[in-house]
């Protein structure tokens, strides 16, 4: 029986990565914003509409250089509980406290009517995730921020393609992040990348990412956070049939809501939201239930896991 796994890479056609392997054996250029990488950063900057956008070498990194660009170094960051393990990591290591606000049922996105409660002197920044691709309240988010004067960075791992009333959700908050590893809508094998609302913030971001240095000059604390031509290479391709991609896991998630009907609970889409149906969530009654359908499934060889767990 064929084995599905819980998320499948898409590869484009061999002959067309190899065509772009000819290029970097050709130039030498492997790696320290080669071609290939500018080339992708404008052709990702023009596809989303969104400007300032720096591709690093993964999405946790992406959360970590966020913080340091924004001189986020200590202090308390609101944050969701509910995600993959990296929002919450980003925040520790930088040396900041993560507070966890409970989420909403509808997106399980943060509880923006909870996050006021969770402010004190020591808050810093909101750091929301944009679970599954749904976004999160943005404009309650952005008001908040206002008013207590708090950075706003969003983990949007999950959304790249994902729209907010006609705008990518990567263009909101001071910073927003995404994830370009392997099991994601569009992928570089490995990668993320960050987008700054603010010129200057993008251009502490790309000295970050570079060591802190250019050339012999030193200007700050960094880390070697770059990406390779091979990752570009990786995107180029894929990011021509992005929206195909996008496309034919619409179609599956239709499928899925037709044959499942509505015996599962399921977070919803809202109108003026362009899905990128990266994922299918379904919440079970209990654990009891979630680990019988995983058995199942398993014996099946349908591999599953439970997301975000433990």
């Amino acid at each position: 029986m064929k084995k599905i796994n819980v998320t499948k890479s898409f590869l484009p056609p061999l002959d067309e990565f190899v065509a772009y392997l000819e290029n970097i054996w050709e130039s030498g250029n492997l790696t320290n914003q080669g071609p290939l990488l500018t080339q992708l950063e404008e052709q990702l900057s023009k596809k989303l509409d969104v400007n300032n956008i720096q591709i690093v070498s993964n999405g946790t990194i992406a959360l970590q250089i966020a913080l340091r660009a924004l001189d986020i170094t200590d202090g308390e960051i609101i944050t969701t509980p509910f995600s993959y393990v990296a929002t919450t990591s980003s925040i520790l290591w930088e040396r900041c406290t993560p507070v966890f606000v409970d989420i909403e049922p509808h997106t399980f996105c943060i509880d923006v009517k909870k996050i006021e409660a969770a402010i004190t002197p020591q808050t810093k920044a909101i750091m929301a995730v944009h679970v599954f691709g749904y976004p999160c309240d943005v404009e309650a988010i952005e008001a908040i921020a206002a008013r207590y004067k708090l950075k706003v960075v969003y983990d949007a791992a999950h959304a790249f393609g994902a729209k907010y009333k006609g705008r990518s959700l990567l263009d909101f908050g001071d910073i927003s992040t995404c994830s370009f590893h392997a099991t994601k809508p569009f992928h570089t094998s490995e990668g993320g990348a960050v987008v700054a609302r603010n010129a200057e913030v993008s251009r502490r971001l790309n000295l970050i990412k570079h060591f802190g240095h250019v050339g012999d000059d030193h200007y700050t604390l960094g880390i070697n956070a770059k990406a390779s031509e091979f990752q570009a290479a990786m995107g180029l391709c894929n990011l021509k049939y992005i929206d195909d991609i996008i496309t034919r896991r619409k179609a599956v998630h239709e499928l899925y809501e037709s044959l499942l009907d509505s015996r599962f609970y399921r977070p919803a889409i809202a109108s003026y939201t362009q899905h990128n149906y990266a994922y299918f969530p379904v919440l079970f009654q209990d654990d009891k239930e979630t680990l019988d359908v995983m058995r199942v499934l398993n014996a099946k060889k349908k591999l599953t896991s439970q997301n975000f767990y433990p």
